[in-house]
C-alpha cells in the first residue's frame, strides 16, 4: 500500500489557521483580505479530519494577525487553531476564541439601534449559550452568532 502525504512547503515565519470548517473557509479568506495579500499563501480545503470530519487550512507566510482581526476571525470561525511560526518553529498555538465584549465588529440588526443612526461604533456582549449569542450594548437587540454581519 502506498502512503499519501500533503506536500507543502515549510513556512519559514507566519500563520496557521486550522480547524476551520470547510463550509467557512472563503468567508475566512474575504475577512482576512488574503487576496490583497502579495506573500504566499496555501490554502487546504476539505481536507481529513480526526477531530472535525472534515476541515480546511490556510497557511500565510510573513503575516501575524492583530487582536482585532482574530476578534473577527472568531465571529466566522470560533475555535480555529492559530499557529505563530518563526525560523520554521511552531513557537505558539493557541485556540481563537470568542472574546467577552465585540467592539466596532458586528452590525447590529435592528434598524433603530442608535449605532445605525449615529456615527459610533458597535458594542456586543457575548451571551454563553449553544449557539453563541450576542447582545447590542445600546439597545439589548440578541442575535445568533452564525446569523451576525460584519460591519
Amino acid at each position: 500500500m502506498k502512503r499519501q502525504e500533503l506536500l507543502v512547503a515549510a513556512l519559514e515565519n507566519g500563520t496557521v489557521i486550522d480547524h476551520i470548517p470547510s463550509n467557512k473557509l472563503f468567508e475566512v479568506v474575504n475577512l482576512l483580505h488574503l487576496e490583497q495579500m502579495k506573500t504566499s499563501i496555501t490554502v487546504g480545503y476539505n481536507l481529513k479530519s480526526k477531530k472535525m470530519g472534515y476541515k480546511s487550512i490556510i497557511k500565510i507566510a510573513d503575516k501575524f494577525f492583530s487582536d482585532e482581526e482574530l476578534n473577527q476571525l472568531a465571529v466566522i470561525s470560533p475555535n480555529v487553531t492559530l499557529c505563530l511560526i518563526r525560523d520554521y518553529e511552531v513557537v505558539e498555538k493557541r485556540e481563537v476564541a470568542l472574546p467577552h465584549e465585540l467592539k466596532g465588529i458586528v452590525k447590529c440588526a435592528n434598524p433603530k439601534c442608535i449605532t445605525n443612526n449615529e456615527p459610533m461604533k458597535t458594542l456586543f456582549h457575548v451571551v454563553d449559550g449553544k449557539p453563541a449569542t450576542l447582545r447590542c450594548h445600546y439597545c439589548n437587540m440578541e442575535v445568533e452568532l452564525d446569523h451576525v454581519k460584519l460591519v
